[in-house]
């Protein structure tokens, strides 16, 4: 933002304005003048109050940096100050003072300028995907292990925070900056079983009942604004080892193919349904969300319902089989399979599968196809693909990531900040998921 003061011993009133208003890191600034007095003798730029950076002398139309000068800033005649590449450091209060032939200052005026990190304009066209949270494995037992793994995390996200409830302070389980710059920072909730990953994900180590229920994802962005998601985790109860030798028939779901084309069919098979099922429901979630009742089947009556908002690409059989056909994308997921017996009792079981999903081949953007050495580029890999791994190609191989690049958190932008000769040549960038692979056509950087 920009704030603007200004001291007058005169009438004009002299007013200073950045372009563009809004700072982002590697972006030019011009610091323009508005309403010079006639009949002055120099201007002069400080950073903050006395460090100066640059002063102009008007009757002989010459400059000459100041101490605080960093080889970036050019002042001119009007008394205005371009400022390139700013960076985080350029944060902070600049002062320019306007002298008469006397030698006195007859304005002063001071601006401020917050410069923010990067924020990529990258991954989809449009509206970018919301962060989920996907439980993997999708089901466990205690004293096993869990990754509460995010999905979809915003490209400009500078901090995540993990609670083990809502987002409260008594509830935190640890925070982390990206990059990750600063240790991790550990919250009263934090048992020592905890691990949180550079990518937001959190692993959950020799879990018990006690770790059931609601976890909440803080996610803060870094223009200011927070986005949380949450999540309910499930532990399910471990028999003991004599209970298992006695349940040999344990309930248990198997999918003829785990990995599904679109359009295809997947039957979810279902051996050792107890004889005295009363009724069966299927179930599905996603990505950690409630699970929501697809079918139901009363096998006393019989009879068969869906649920209310499913539109019916299946069926269901007795012996608690489930056939989906016609599968798209958003059928993948976890299925449950809830049984209530002649006792009351509920047995369930779970199953998942994935829809395989070609990616689209995705394009370069690219902010100047012709750059000189010491300024900035930004290469953008668009793609209207989710859950994607990209990697960047230069002159037809890996790019070697050099000091002077960096890689969004996705890697779906790449700046070269300051760009040299040997960056000239063929750009193009891939994008991959399980299934399927794609590559840019090239963009030049000459």
């Amino acid at each position: 933002f920009l704030l603007t003061f200004w001291h007058l011993s005169t009438t004009a009133l002299v007013t200073t304005v950045s372009v563009p208003s809004r700072v982002a890191e590697g972006d030019d600034v011009l610091f323009l003048v508005h309403n010079l007095p006639e009949k002055i003798e120099a201007i002069a730029w400080f950073r903050g109050p006395s460090d100066m950076t640059a002063i102009y002398g008007l009757p002989n139309n010459s400059s000459s940096p100041g101490p605080a000068h960093s080889g970036r800033e050019t002042i001119f005649h009007n008394g205005s100050l371009l400022l390139e590449r700013a960076n985080l450091k350029d944060t902070g209060f600049y002062t320019v003072r306007i002298y008469n032939r006397h030698g006195n200052v007859i304005s002063t005026i001071y601006t401020y300028i917050n410069v923010y990190a990067v924020r990529w304009q990258c991954g989809l066209l449009g509206t970018s995907p919301q962060p989920t949270i996907e439980f993997v494995p999708p089901s466990v037992v205690e004293g096993g292990s869990v990754l509460l793994l995010v999905h979809n995390l915003p490209e400009h996200s500078v901090v995540f925070v993990w609670f083990k409830g809502t987002a409260a302070f008594k509830n935190i389980l640890a925070m982390r900056h990206l990059p990750a710059t600063k240790p991790t920072v550990l919250g009263y909730a934090y048992s020592g079983r905890e691990t949180l990953n550079s990518d937001g994900s959190l692993l959950l180590r020799g879990v018990s009942q006690k770790d059931s229920g609601l976890y909440t994802l803080r996610i803060l962005k870094s223009y200011g604004t927070t986005q949380d998601v949450q999540v309910k985790l499930q532990v399910d109860i471990s028999l003991p080892a004599f209970c298992k030798a006695l349940t040999s028939s344990r309930l248990l779901i198997q999918p003829v193919l785990q990995y599904i084309a679109e359009g295809e069919d997947v039957l979810l098979q279902v051996h050792n349904l107890p004889e005295d099922a009363r009724v069966f429901s299927w179930l599905k979630s996603n990505n950690g969300s409630p699970a929501r009742k697809l079918v139901e089947y009363n096998r006393a009556k019989p009879s068969i319902s869906w649920g209310p908002a499913q539109r019916i690409r299946g069926k269901v059989y007795k012996t608690g089989s489930l056939l989906l056909q016609d599968v798209i994308a958003s059928d993948a997921g976890l299925y449950t399979l809830e049984v209530l017996n002649k006792d009351s009792k509920i047995e369930r079981a779970n199953v998942e599968f994935y829809v395989k999903k070609s990616v689209t081949q995705p394009f370069v953007q690219i902010t100047d196809t012709t750059v000189t050495g010491g300024t900035s580029v930004i290469l953008t890999c668009v793609s209207p693909d989710t859950d994607v791994s990209i990697r960047w190609i230069f002159n037809n191989e890996n790019l070697p990531i050099t000091e002077r690049m960096t890689l969004s958190p996705t890697k779906c932008g790449l700046r070269i900040d300051p760009v040299g000769i040997e960056d000239a040549g063929l750009y193009q960038c891939e994008v991959s998921n399980h299934f399927s692979l794609k590559t840019s056509p090239p963009v030049r950087l000459r």
